[in-house]
């Protein structure tokens, strides 16, 4: 398993800032989908024997999946970085160690996999960032169509699909129809349904790339899953899967190759972002070109090209379900938006409260009005000053170390654990490229 030793909680990132100036130059390759590679790793669950994966991102999130496997007596044994071997024995374990799944928002998807095979499954209200309310009722009610019971105490859900003796009975197939378009729902429902009696089908499901390549991975197993890419998806439930002598490579993680392609129109000359799919960011890409950024597209490779005396024009966002402007690349395009000409407008609709590290771009210097939590309005290209300010999530702080990147002076972004969670090695990585960023520890 993954461990870095030298990543401790409480690191700070120390950056010199460019204060506008575009001379960041160089290659920089994307990692591993963090938000497939976690679904992947839960879907071991399912297998008899095991399997392996490559292209796995060495991050935080990552890390702690690995964990909850160990700790459910899957063995987990790292390869080579980016490449791991899982091997499944006789899982009896049905209960997620509260104080890693507290910690991680994707520790939900492991209890479909565990109830759908051992009949029982205990979980903490799963954790991860804080970017508005992300209930749990779609799960439980899901769970319970599929013959599930539920028992809640003191934040901690018990799931049991037994049979009156006792015994561990198969969850039955079901119709669930989403009221909201979830990754995380549909996906652990196509997980809960390869080994439930019956047919399950699922209506308004989530069409990320992560998804349709999730069901395609478990086809390989010997799972039947049809509608993958669709809205309409349907599980024909079977026995366990086999993954002997079957590898999977990880998808390129969409959301790093767009923050990257951002770090280039903000402050690089010339930037070549490689090992993506351009196919995955059709409307990140086509809203980016609309404001000016140059860029040309291969069929692996992206490369933003700045030239002398550009300017980049105010356009509107207004984030949506795949294949609309992802949400998770709304914080790094607002930093953008502080460099467009013109007045430029936000609109959140998938999670609230997303917008509150907006404060923390107004404190660099971002003229913005927030106008309630899904709205806000960004005017002007501002000149960007060097603070001191905190990490609050995931995808802020990626947007807090762009925003330090292309202001003047020092910057020293905290929490950075938040980072790590879906970035490796961020710092080491821009540091290639000619930025003055070194991660400090603090004791």
């Amino acid at each position: 398993m993954w461990n870095n030793g030298n990543v401790k909680e409480n690191d700070k990132f120390i950056i010199n800032g460019l204060a506008g100036q575009k001379i960041l130059k160089g290659s920089i390759a994307v990692n591993g989908a963090k938000n497939e590679a976690l679904k992947i790793l839960a879907s071991t669950i399912l297998f008899r024997d095991g399997f392996e994966l490559t292209n796995v991102p060495e991050i935080e999130d990552v890390n702690r999946s690995l964990e909850l496997l160990d700790r459910l007596g899957i063995k987990t044994e790292w390869v080579s970085s980016g490449q791991y071997r899982l091997t499944v024995p006789q899982l009896t374990n049905f209960t997620l160690p509260g104080e890693i799944a507290k910690k991680l928002r994707a520790s939900l998807v492991f209890a479909g996999p565990l109830l759908a095979r051992l009949g029982r499954v205990v979980f903490p209200y799963p954790g991860g960032c804080l970017i508005g309310k992300r209930p749990i009722d779609l799960f439980l009610d899901g769970f319970v169509k599929m013959g599930a019971r539920v028992e809640e105490t003191n934040d901690t859900f018990e799931l049991f699909s037994l049979t009156e003796s006792g015994q561990p009975s198969k969850l039955r197939g079901a119709e669930i129809f989403f009221k909201n378009q979830s990754v995380t729902a549909t996906e652990t429902f196509i997980l809960a349904g390869v080994l439930a009696e019956g047919r399950t089908i699922l209506k308004n499901c989530a069409l990320e790339p992560e998804v349709a390549s999730l069901g395609e991975w478990l086809n390989q197993g010997g799972a039947r899953i049809s509608g993958l890419g669709t809205s309409t998806i349907v599980i024909e439930g079977g026995e366990l899967l086999t993954g002997a002598g079957q590898s999977h490579r990880i998808m390129p993680d969409r959301i790093e190759a767009g923050s990257f392609i951002l770090l280039g129109a903000l402050a690089a000359a010339e930037l070549m972002v490689t090992g993506c799919r351009p196919d995955h960011l059709e409307a990140f890409l086509a809203l980016l070109a609309e404001t000016g950024v140059a860029m040309e597209v291969g069929p692996d490779w992206i490369k933003v090209i700045n030239r002398p005396g550009q300017t980049f024009t105010a356009t509107d966002i207004k984030t949506h379900e795949y294949p609309g402007f992802p949400t998770d690349l709304q914080a790094p395009f607002a930093v953008f938006l502080t460099q467009a000409v013109g007045q430029s407008r936000l609109f959140e609709t998938i999670f609230e409260g997303r917008l509150n590290y907006l404060e923390g771009l107004k404190f660099m210097g971002a003229k913005i009005n927030i106008l309630d939590v899904h709205r806000a309005i960004i005017d002007e290209p501002t000149p960007l000053s060097g603070r001191e300010i905190e990490s609050p999530d995931l995808r802020a702080g990626l947007a807090y170390v762009l925003a330090a990147t292309v202001a003047s002076g020092r910057s020293i972004v905290h929490n950075v654990k938040y980072i790590d969670r879906g970035y490796e090695d961020v710092s080491q990585r821009l540091a290639s490229l000619g930025l003055d960023i070194k991660r400090v520890s603090v004791d």
